[in-house]
């Protein structure tokens, strides 16, 4: 039951709203292992003149750059697994949008489950109630 914020440095495009959405999909249930059927994720578009890194536009640099964070449930992953999702995330986005700035980052936050849910119920009244 992830949600994923992403925000690109690229101008809106129908075909890439798909092709994130795909990359980030895929990678979520297979290395993190989150049900796809609950998995979901927001798009945001930034202008790259409008995206400053290091006092100058990605405009003027030539460069692209994505923020995204994921919420999971506190203990549901390993290191190792955070480790590898950031890994293959950005190298997924590097050949998504080409050209990717060194400044791009992707946020694993782990949150405690008596303090995230969805469908008005937390993950841990869920896990208690199996």
């Amino acid at each position: 039951m992830p949600i994923l914020n992403v925000k690109i440095s690229a101008e809106k495009s129908p075909q890439l709203t798909r092709d994130i959405a795909t990359l980030l999909l895929e990678l979520t249930s297979r290395i993190l292992k989150k049900k796809p059927e609950v998995t979901a994720i927001a798009i945001d578009y930034v202008p790259p003149d409008s995206w400053i890194i290091a006092g100058v536009p990605l405009s003027e640099q030539n460069k692209n750059s994505v923020y995204f964070d994921i919420k999971i449930t506190d203990e549901t992953n390993t290191k190792e697994e955070k480790a590898q999702y950031i890994r293959e995330a950005f190298a997924g986005f590097a050949r998504l949008l080409g050209n990717l700035h060194e400044e791009s980052y992707i946020y694993v936050q782990d949150v405690r489950a008596a303090s995230y849910g969805y469908g008005g119920l937390t993950q841990e009244y869920r896990y208690q109630h199996g």
